[in-house]
């Protein structure tokens, strides 16, 4: 192979490489909170997990055998409740926790065109319109998350100072904005995202093309007693 042959190869490969993502987003999660059985399952395991100790010092603790608790913990068998408490205690949960996750609701906003809540952020700056497209509280992610549609005119100030916890996405859907993250600046366009660390000095410096209207999706660790 000559040279030049060599560098198309491994062009071609590069172009072709796709990033391998952690989670599988067709795994068949829902059926923990359809079947009993396997959500049971999936809370003896995280409890267990959480604790740091094995199957085998779990089901010491109870007087489990560890082929019993292998098959409650993949959701294969149905404990009886004598097998419940006995995990229970040795868990240190009530075991009420062990259901949570079975009765546990999965909440979705919808909002129409245009009928997304106006508000204001703090730290918004003149002309920054919010628009609030939902937002779920208690969720099981641990996480909140707010997804805004944000509009810049020409009565907007710029301000590439917002700082805040967590991760921000942001996707242009219109106009064209010069937005600064740190030390760098982003010319962006309908179509262009920019993902990064919110706790960085960020925000829209230079606007070049106005209307602009972007999605902004914040993300950050809820608080304990929020």
């Amino acid at each position: 192979m000559t040279k030049a042959e060599a560098g198309h190869s491994r062009r071609n490969g590069a172009r072709g490489a796709k990033a391998v993502l952690k989670q599988d987003p067709h795994a068949p999660r829902d059926l923990k909170e359809n079947n009993l059985e396997l959500a049971i399952g999936h809370e003896v395991r995280a409890f267990r997990k959480k604790l740091g100790i094995t199957g085998a010092d779990l089901a010491s603790a109870t007087g489990i055998s560890l082929g019993m608790l292998s098959k409650i913990e993949n959701g294969n068998t149905s404990p009886s409740l004598t097998t419940l408490q006995a995990l229970a205690r040795a868990l240190g949960v009530p075991v009420t926790s062990f259901f949570r996750r079975f009765e546990e609701k999965r909440n979705a906003v919808f909002v129409k065109a245009g009928e997304g809540l106006e508000m204001e952020r703090r730290g918004t700056r003149a002309g920054h319109q919010y628009n609030l497209l939902g937002h779920i509280g208690n969720g099981s992610s641990g996480l909140q998350v707010e997804p805004y549609l944000i509009t810049l005119t020409a009565d907007s100030d710029v301000f590439p100072a917002f700082q805040h916890e967590g991760l921000e996405l942001i996707y242009m859907l219109e106009g064209e904005v010069e937005y600064r993250h740190a030390d760098k600046l982003y010319a962006m366009g309908p179509g262009d995202s920019l993902f990064f660390d919110a706790d960085a000095p960020h925000g829209p410096e230079v606007l070049v093309s106005l209307p602009i209207r972007f999605l902004s999706v914040i993300s950050y660790p809820e608080k304990n007693g929020s």
